[in-house]
């Protein structure tokens, strides 16, 4: 019998989140297995902690709070620009999702929320902050090779 998942093995594993609603936001369904490194950052910390301790062929259940999801909603981060900043030709919509230049050459991603004629609203936290997701996993393999990583 394999042993329990820790940190830094490589694993792989099918899951579907579902937020507060039960809508699936994310799955493996239709594309295969997800694998990667626990602990390496790649998930989210409750999706890392919630595999610890299971072996291949196991599954679980875990329904992570924001701080172990996406973080809570930052109001901080929604602003308002003046539409004459935004050229014309790109036609933004509500839902759209735009790249914002930041200082020292980084970016972040803001979500079109609201339209008027003279401000775009702009909400830079993630769509899934502030919220309770629910995650079914199935530990499909474990013990994987690091070369593994890219054969999923």
């Amino acid at each position: 019998m394999a042993d329990p998942i820790k940190d830094g093995d490589v694993i792989r594993v099918r899951y579907t989140g579902r937020d507060q609603n039960g809508e699936v936001f994310d799955t493996t369904d239709g594309r295969g297995p997800f694998t990667y490194v626990v602990g390496s950052g790649a998930v989210m910390r409750g999706f890392d902690a919630a595999v610890l301790g299971l072996r291949a062929g196991e599954r679980t259940r875990v329904i992570l709070a924001p701080d172990q999801a996406y973080g809570a909603r930052n109001e901080e981060c929604v602003i308002s620009i003046p539409r004459s900043s935004v050229p014309a030709r790109l036609n933004i919509v509500p839902g759209m999702q735009l790249k914002l230049p930041l200082q020292g050459g980084k970016a972040m991603t803001a979500t079109v929320t609201k339209i008027t004629r003279e401000l775009i609203r702009l909400d830079g936290n993630h769509p899934l902050a502030g919220k309770t997701l629910t995650f079914d996993i199935e530990i499909v393999a474990t013990g994987l090779r690091p070369t593994e990583l890219f054969a999923s």
